[in-house]
């Protein structure tokens, strides 16, 4: 008799790039263990993956639909609009985050106060470890994986706005919530792991709308 228990599919298991997003979410358990991260310090690491994020959807939309004249024709437009858009989104997004959580001080829209308030934060080696992360699901899912010739310039226009916003409304929730007790270890904690568990969420749904999971 042969044994009719089905052999697991690749399907069912985690993609690496999903392994490596979860890694370089562990780094603001190390700095909340280690150097004492406070809730700005975690809500600032996440606002600076808005940026990233938005950094590698702009080479994505640029390496779309190789050799289609019409596709190039609509980066032309979509592109440019879509930096000035989202860039808009991204430093009121950065403000809040700035007025709401951070020391204090006249706050000023200019990527020098942001740059300066990360360095200031000390997440510096945390955003290494996102773009490390994006970097990876860019080369293997959307390069190597073949995503880029099947993903449509109007989905990618707007998949960045889907998964930053419903992650960083959540996050700026448990933010308050976390502040509101004082911010114990146990809370920030928790703060994170809610916050991998729906990035997770999305990047599966991002490779499984892309066709890529199977890989």
């Amino acid at each position: 008799m042969t044994d009719s228990t089905p052999a697991p599919t690749r399907d069912r298991d985690l993609p690496p790039s999903a392994l490596v997003l979860a890694a370089a979410n562990l780094v603001p358990l190390v700095g909340v263990a280690a150097f004492h991260w406070t809730v700005f310090s975690i809500l600032l690491l996440y606002w600076c993956e808005n940026v990233v994020v938005g950094a590698f959807n702009v080479l994505r939309m640029l390496v779309a639909s190789p050799k289609d004249i019409a596709a190039d024709a609509t980066k032309v437009f979509l592109i440019p609009f879509f930096m000035f858009h989202y860039g808009m989104f991204t430093m009121v997004h950065g403000i809040f985050v700035l007025e709401l959580f951070g020391p204090g001080g006249n706050v000023r829209p200019s990527p020098a106060h942001f740059v300066a308030a990360v360095s200031a934060a000390g997440v510096w080696y945390g955003v290494l470890a996102i773009v490390a992360s994006h970097g990876f699901s860019f080369l293997h899912n959307y390069i190597a994986g073949g995503e880029f010739r099947r993903a449509a310039l109007p989905q990618l226009m707007i998949q960045p706005y889907a998964r930053v916003v419903v992650l960083h409304v959540t996050i700026l929730i448990g933010g308050f919530a976390a502040k509101a007790i004082g911010a114990p270890v146990a809370a920030l904690v928790l703060l994170i792991v809610l916050k991998t568990a729906i990035d997770l969420r999305a990047h599966l749904a991002e490779r499984n709308k892309l066709g890529s999971l199977s890989l």
